[in-house]
Parts: structure tokens; sequence; C-alpha cells
């Protein structure tokens, strides 16, 4: 997932939790704090998720195994032809 994306669930989201919470408690009060703490969470989500994709490709990296390399002769005028 891309940051661009994220900024649009994000938004999404957190407009959808702050007017249903809005309608079910009539409390401004009530649903700037349940809107703060749904954003806190999707924040730590999307870091977590970055972290595992950091961390994970490189932990796929380095189980792979070295690939072999062939020896090549020169051409003709002693440069090495790469293939």
């Amino acid at each position: 997932m891309n940051f661009p994306q994220f900024l649009v669930g994000l938004t999404t989201t957190s407009s959808i939790v702050a007017i249903s919470t809005y309608l079910a408690t009539g409390s401004i009060w009530k649903t700037l704090a349940w809107t703060i703490l749904t954003l806190s969470v999707m924040q730590v989500g999307y870091f977590l998720f970055v972290v595992r994709l950091i961390y994970g490709s490189g932990a796929k990296s380095a189980e792979a195994k070295p690939r072999r390399l062939r020896a090549v002769p020169p051409n003709r005028r002693g440069r090495v032809q790469l293939m």
C-alpha cells in the first residue's frame, strides 16, 4: 500500500467514525475522542506494516541462495563479453 492510498483510507475511515459517533452520541467531545483514537490506531498499524515490509524483504533476501557465476572466456580482442 502506498502513502496516497493510505491517506484516502485514513480520511474516509475517520470521517465515517466521526459521523457515526456523532449520530450515536450527539456529543462533539466523544466524537473527537473516538476519531483521534481511530486515527492513532490506523497510524500505528501503517507504521507496523511498513516495518514488516522493510524487515520482511531483508529476511527473504538473506534466505535466498547465492547465484553461481559462470566463467566467460574473453573474445578475440581480449575483452570479456557479458551475457
